[in-house]
């Protein structure tokens, strides 16, 4: 009697199943730089939209106590880079209409031989602002340093940031993701020629800021507390 039914589906032979793998996994080779990149500016863009908002003038900037003003370049004579310069003149146009009390100068003084907080001081008291009510912050490496600073050392619980446009919403965002009550005030005054580099730059800078103050939460140089206000 002849036996009557489905035949056996055929096994796939071992070349048929290497084959399949390998297209698979060039697919997901592929497919990886492009989610990567939607991941870069999804995060970029969500920044933007939530903490541009929070960004000002110094004329409407709501009062806080404190404005951090962000360090940046610094030329071998002592003279401010044009960016550096902008960002000073907005932190005292702030300090002379009476919508903060101090100034905290934040940058970089990691050799001896350069010192971004020493010079925006000096560049303060220039246009009358008193030495008082400047405060120095010699370990400002980075945006996450220089806020992570101001509220562990100094004590900041509210601030006005002072920086470009570009790079406020990142500050912002990371401000707000260690609990200081932060707006913006732009401080861009000219127009600058790296200014394609920079906002580039934030693509990548924006992504590492949220992994730092959410999943990482690196330490940076500390010291002793300094409050800036003892009340």
């Amino acid at each position: 009697m002849t036996h009557q039914g489905t035949p056996p589906q055929a096994r796939p032979n071992a070349h048929g199943r290497s084959r399949r793998w390998w297209i698979t996994a060039l697919y997901l080779l592929l497919a990886a730089p492009l989610v990567a990149v939607a991941l870069v500016l999804l995060v970029r863009g969500w920044t933007h939209f939530r903490y541009s908002r929070l960004i000002y003038t110094v004329e409407t900037a709501p009062p806080r106590r404190v404005a951090i003003v962000y360090g940046a370049a610094v030329w071998g004579d002592g003279q401010l880079s044009h960016v550096l310069a902008d960002r000073v003149q907005t932190g005292v146009d702030l300090y002379h209409a009476g919508r903060v009390e101090k100034l905290l100068m934040t940058g970089d003084n990691s050799t001896i031989y350069y010192n971004e907080p020493k010079h925006m001081g000096e560049y303060a008291q220039a246009m009358g602002v008193p030495a008082e009510d400047i405060i120095l912050d010699f370990a400002g490496r980075r945006t996450y340093d220089s806020n992570y600073r101001a509220q562990y050392i100094f004590g900041v619980e509210e601030a006005i940031l002072v920086s470009q446009a570009y790079h406020l919403d990142r500050a912002l965002a990371i401000a707000h993701g260690m609990g200081i009550d932060a707006v913006g005030v732009s401080s861009d005054r000219r127009e600058y020629t790296r200014m394609p580099h920079w906002r580039f730059r934030e693509l990548l800078a924006t992504p590492v800021a949220w992994l730092d103050v959410y999943i990482l939460r690196p330490e940076p140089i500390l010291g002793e507390r300094l409050p800036i206000f003892v009340d």
